[in-house]
């Protein structure tokens, strides 16, 4: 069975959708459109939604959007989100549930100069983190090399900082921020949480509990269509990015491609779990392992019920 089998048989829905109207959805991404959301885009490409009776506008977002306000507020059906946010609104009781897990790592990293060798030698340095940084991925660094709070300033999404002084280590995006360092300045490095066992998953699919009980099929559809798209970008992301392009007139050629060799060099669809369960499956114990860290960094309640804040029922293997 190959590694890139999709989380569900797209021949389960071949049929009967040439006659129906399409199911119309809003999905609601977190940044303006980039390679990160790639499959997605190529899912509208390439008519890969359109065979799954669907019709979906994916919705850019931006810093000031709030995916979790558009989708609670009604003004989206699926948003692109983040486990931990998910678990802290299980813990403020908002009816939500994560669907699928495109991203099997988080792509988020840290940036450091050629002389740091590893995570450790951070001690000492300063480290720009960014408000959201302050409350996911901070406290798991922070706790696993004994690093101290007094140590980060704020990160404004500007590198010049980092590259003006040899003492900063500076958060950064595996599929983004990383380049623009490394042709500043070549012998830098990037070193992926996930490697060293930061538990969160990327950007995952979140919906809200009445559409899970009132879409169930839409839903069912809708996860297996963009993983379908997924595995198609990273085979030729051709069409998927000509239409990110146009979304996003800014974005190059260049950024674009890099962004997708990080994904693949990095494993971040096609890895983990999803080597041999199917891209963007979740599981018990990924959820566990990052409610843990929550509850251990003070992000999250203990008695959070956060088993409720995803389904596998969208993303289980398809039989043999």
């Amino acid at each position: 069975m190959s590694p890139f089998r999709y989380v569900l048989c797209s021949a389960l829905f071949a049929t009967s959708t040439v006659t129906q109207a399409a199911d119309k959805l809003v999905l609601q991404t977190t940044w303006v459109a980039q390679a990160e959301q790639g499959g997605y885009y190529q899912a509208v490409a390439t008519g890969i939604y359109k065979k799954y009776g669907l019709d979906v506008e994916v919705r850019a977002g931006g810093p000031q959007l709030n995916n979790m306000t558009l989708l609670l507020a009604n003004r989206a059906d699926v948003i692109i989100s983040y486990d931990l946010q998910v678990l802290q609104g299980i813990e403020r009781h908002f009816p939500l549930k994560a669907i699928a897990a495109p991203f099997q790592f988080d792509p988020q990293g840290i940036m450091t100069h050629g002389d740091v060798k590893s995570l450790s030698e951070l001690k000492g340095k300063t480290v720009l983190v960014s408000a959201s940084g302050q409350a996911s991925w901070w406290p798991w660094l922070r706790g696993k090399y004994q690093l101290s709070d007094g140590q980060a300033r704020p990160y404004t999404f500007n590198m010049q900082p980092f590259l003006a002084d040899k003492n900063t280590a500076q958060q950064a995006y595996a599929t983004s921020e990383v380049q623009q360092i490394q042709a500043a300045q070549p012998d830098s490095r990037f070193y992926l949480f996930a490697d060293y066992g930061y538990p969160a998953y990327g950007g995952i699919l979140v919906t809200r509990d009445d559409v899970l009980q009132q879409k169930p099929d839409v839903m069912k559809r809708f996860v297996a269509a963009s993983m379908e798209g997924w595995k198609s970008y990273l085979i030729n992301p051709a069409a998927g990015n000509a239409l990110i392009k146009k979304e996003n007139p800014q974005m190059t050629d260049a950024i674009l491609a890099f962004g997708v060799t990080q994904m693949k060099s990095l494993h971040l669809i096609e890895g983990g779990d999803a080597t041999k369960q199917g891209i963007g499956v979740m599981t018990q114990q990924r959820w566990l392992a990052t409610r843990d860290f929550m509850v251990n960094a003070g992000l999250l309640k203990a008695d959070t019920p956060w088993q409720n804040a995803f389904t596998t029922q969208f993303t289980a293997p398809a039989s043999l």
